[in-house]
């Protein structure tokens, strides 16, 4: 009986390293996560301005040199 509890125990022990290696994954990963979507709105608000920059654009902006 002892010794399947002291398997038990150690058992129980590796779950909550595994648990607490796997919370500390899952926090990286978020943080990951919430800068990636700070970097797309940024990319984001940028292509929306740049559009608007471009549309605004002379013709003879887009000329070729050589005219």
């Amino acid at each position: 009986m002892e010794s399947r509890l002291a398997e038990i125990e150690i058992k129980l022990s590796f779950s909550e390293d595994m648990l607490e290696a796997l919370n500390r994954t899952v926090f990286r990963q978020q943080q990951q996560i919430e800068m990636l979507q700070k970097e797309l709105r940024a990319l984001s608000q940028q292509l929306q301005t740049d559009d608007i920059q471009a549309t605004s654009r002379n013709l003879r902006d887009e000329l070729p040199p050589h005219y």
